[in-house]
């Protein structure tokens, strides 16, 4: 995975989220789920990053709704750009969440070793308020009303996602 100039050392626990274009729900829920990482104090613990499992918008910048509606609920994505995960990732990441059960189903197929797939988990799956449920739906071909409920879901979901890691990443680092 492509260093970022920012990344903590090699330590750190990282997590990509994953969906389709890489410019509606994975940019959400790596923002939301970095600025919980950032209000915990444990910026130097963990990375998070986003990417899509298509090509269509690499380079660009998250879809106009998602930044509205991040910034509606006090978020900023506007310095996002969009990137495809690539298989070799697997390597560096400890995490790969998908939003949906395609982008689960891809991500598998992606992955070179049972460990590379064990890594790969639903975000919804974090959520026991979302029991039974499994994908997060696309807001792309919607309205902006969805893109809010859309980022509520992956609110709450991320904050339980965060709930269960983070007494590991208050742990001392390994030496």
């Amino acid at each position: 995975m492509s260093r970022e100039p920012d990344d903590p050392p090699e330590a750190a626990f990282r997590i990509c989220m994953v969906c389709t274009g890489n410019i509606c729900r994975s940019p959400m829920a790596e923002i939301v789920l970095r600025d919980l990482v950032e209000k915990a104090g444990l910026s130097g613990r963990v990375v998070v990053s986003s990417a899509g499992t298509g090509e269509w918008h690499v380079g660009e910048h998250a879809d106009p709704r998602t930044v509205a509606s991040l910034e509606s609920r006090g978020y900023d994505g506007s310095t996002h750009r969009a990137r495809q995960f690539e298989p070799a990732w697997f390597d560096s990441l400890d995490l790969v969440v998908a939003l949906d059960r395609s982008h689960e189903r891809v991500l598998r197929s992606w992955a070179r070793t049972e460990e590379d797939r064990q890594k790969v988990r639903l975000l919804l799956s974090f959520d026991a308020d979302y029991a039974g449920r499994t994908d997060v739906p696309d807001p792309y071909y919607s309205d902006a009303a969805l893109f809010d409920s859309v980022l509520a879901m992956i609110e709450h979901a991320d904050r339980a996602l965060f709930r269960q890691l983070e007494p590991a990443f208050r742990q001392p680092a390994a030496s």
